[in-house]
């Protein structure tokens, strides 16, 4: 996989995206080839970016294109669910997260196709670019960055850019 200027490939040293290396954290268990449902894991690959979420109450409209979270939008992290892996809205029985959180972290989040279309029951739900608890917090396997500098990725991203983790 050769990655490009328009990607954001991990390192050791944080993500490289448009000749900036900008910190990050990942999965509280590293990467891996098999991900798997909670895990901790941040699944190794190149990953389009699907798709920007973001908060409307807080931030304005990062890019054309971006989706409004809503206080109804979740995420449904239920292998046995239909709907696995995808955005649902609230009421919904089966296990999901919200995406509209109490906390900042899903203020501004970048989709990636991880496990998209088809989803395989089991294989991860949810793998999103996003903005950190605190430096050096680990993630549940998502990559997580300063506020700052997920903006500016946000503001950055072409329909060519994936994330890269070696």
């Amino acid at each position: 996989m050769r990655a490009t200027r328009d990607d954001l490939v991990v390192t050791p040293r944080g993500v490289r995206f448009r000749g900036r290396v900008l910190p990050c954290t990942r999965g509280r268990n590293g990467s891996t080839d098999d991900k798997r449902e909670g895990d901790g894991c941040t699944p190794k690959g190149a990953h389009r970016i699907a798709g920007v979420l973001y908060r409307p109450d807080r931030m304005q409209r990062p890019l054309r294109g971006a989706e409004a979270i809503g206080p109804r939008d979740l995420w449904s992290d239920d292998p046995g669910d239909a709907a696995y892996n995808s955005r649902v809205r609230a009421p919904y029985a089966r296990s999901h997260e919200r995406l509209r959180r109490a906390d900042p972290l899903y203020d501004l989040v970048l989709v990636t196709d991880w496990n998209l279309e088809p989803p395989v029951p089991g294989k991860g739900s949810a793998i999103f670019v996003h903005r950190w608890r605190r430096p050096g917090a680990p993630t549940a396997g998502c990559i997580a960055l300063r506020p700052k500098d997920l903006r500016w990725i946000a503001g950055r991203l072409t329909p060519r850019s994936r994330l890269v983790v070696p």
